[in-house]
């Protein structure tokens, strides 16, 4: 077969084993393999077998995945996340719509410690969902805040889907951490406007809470120092210029480590519960990147993503408009996959069109975990929304998508802002 057939059906089988929920790893290992093997011969494919997973287990960079993990995984058992979230119902909750603001404040601040959307999004569903109900507040508003808050956590730095990406396209991984803080940010401020207006359109979903002193307000502020602690020895260190974010990654989760310990939260059953869990999520984790290696091989002996660069960049059309066609892929794509199968799939075909057109690789990361967000609640696989049914099953799927849809169209306008002033994430990059 030709390169262009052997192309063709690669992505066939691919595909077709993703919609018979074939894991996202074992199918591009499978293409992987196949397709390599379909043009070179069977012999080099499987020496591609034997290298791949070793030179991906020992890749330096790779590090501070499992270190990152571990990192949110001291923090959350810890019980930091519950700290943070008591913090900011003292100073929110009194407000109509107080216990959503601090929800979202809460998703901000554990963001910036576990790196991870659907760790937050699951965290946040023990600790805030109960508080919101039993003040008042509607399944689907509640849910909803959660769900959408849930998304920061794979912009707000230090974020694991950043780095996959910045090992990806080897972009540096420092700057991408700290171009997605300003538009983490931004999303912040986008859901705590879309709750204010929420609370004032349908103020029965949004019961007004208990008003607390100023004493126990900055009694719960006092709390949430070990939080500010690891985000100043994680990003401040990146951003200074003092630490690399693999040796960030590890100050990280000794800190949390330390921090946890002396506090007498965890102990040694409780260390080891990390440390598996950890493991668990990093070889999961590894074993995309082993298939997405295997994958990039085909991709290049097929030269895939140089045929798709130049058929693209030489379109009679605006480059915005193929960009903002590749989001629109995105936003399908995060419909049926995970964002960390959508990184290492997409990325590898789509740089060379991005940059081949001018765009920034830097601010292109960012743009593509801003699309990837929006997929993470984006029906009918929205994987945050999947995450809180697993913890509440009485709080059904329609429920919950029912109280995303303001904050889907909020994110759909933070698209647009991003798209059209790029300063938003390249200025805090710019200042390094």
């Amino acid at each position: 077969m030709d390169r262009e057939t052997v192309t063709l059906v690669g992505f066939a089988a691919l595909f077709f084993m993703m919609a018979i929920r074939v894991p996202i790893a074992i199918a591009m290992s499978l293409v992987g393999i196949g397709g390599f093997a379909a043009v070179v011969g069977l012999p080099q494919a499987l020496k591609l077998v034997s290298l791949s997973p070793l030179s991906t287990a020992t890749t330096y960079h790779l590090g501070m995945i499992p270190m990152f993990i571990l990192m949110g995984a001291f923090a959350t058992r810890s019980g930091m996340s519950r700290e943070l979230f008591r913090s900011a119902e003292a100073w929110l909750g009194h407000r109509r719509g107080g216990l959503a603001l601090a929800t979202i404040a809460s998703c901000a601040g554990f963001a910036a410690i576990s790196g991870s959307s659907i760790a937050t999004a699951a965290t946040l569903t023990k600790v805030a969902l109960p508080e919101m109900r039993r003040v008042g507040y509607s399944d689907s508003v509640s849910s909803g805040v959660i769900a959408a808050g849930g998304t920061v956590g794979i912009l707000i730095p230090p974020s694991i889907v950043l780095a996959v990406y910045g090992i990806i396209t080897e972009q540096d991984i420092g700057k991408l951490f700290i171009a997605g803080l300003l538009p983490g940010l931004l999303a912040v401020g986008l859901y705590m406007l879309t709750v204010s207006v929420i609370a004032h359109l349908r103020p029965a979903d949004m019961p007004v809470g208990q008003r607390q002193s100023w004493a126990a307000r900055f009694r719960a502020l006092r709390e949430v120092w070990a939080i500010g602690l690891l985000f100043l020895l994680v990003v401040g260190g990146i951003y200074a210029g003092i630490v690399t974010p693999t040796e960030a990654s590890a100050l990280g989760a000794v800190g949390a480590l330390a921090i946890g310990v002396l506090r007498g939260r965890l102990d040694r059953q409780a260390i080891m519960e990390c440390l598996i869990e950890s493991l668990r999520i990093s070889i999961s984790i590894f074993f995309v990147f082993i298939g997405a290696l295997l994958f990039s091989y085909f991709l290049a002996i097929t030269r895939t993503p140089q045929n798709v660069a130049e058929y693209l960049t030489n379109l009679e059309v605006n480059r915005y408009v193929i960009m903002a066609l590749i989001l629109l892929l995105y936003l399908a794509l995060g419909c049926v996959l995970d964002s960390m199968a959508m990184v290492v799939l997409t990325v590898p075909i789509l740089f060379p069109v991005v940059t081949g057109l001018g765009f920034d690789p830097i601010w292109f990361g960012v743009m593509v975990v801003v699309a990837i967000e929006l997929g993470l609640i984006t029906p009918p696989i929205g994987m945050n929304v999947f995450v809180i049914n697993s913890v509440e099953r009485d709080i059904g799927l329609a429920t919950i998508y029912r109280g995303l849809l303001p904050f889907i169209a909020i994110d759909i306008l933070r698209m647009g802002l991003m798209l059209a002033f790029p300063a938003i994430a390249l200025f805090l990059p710019g200042l390094m």
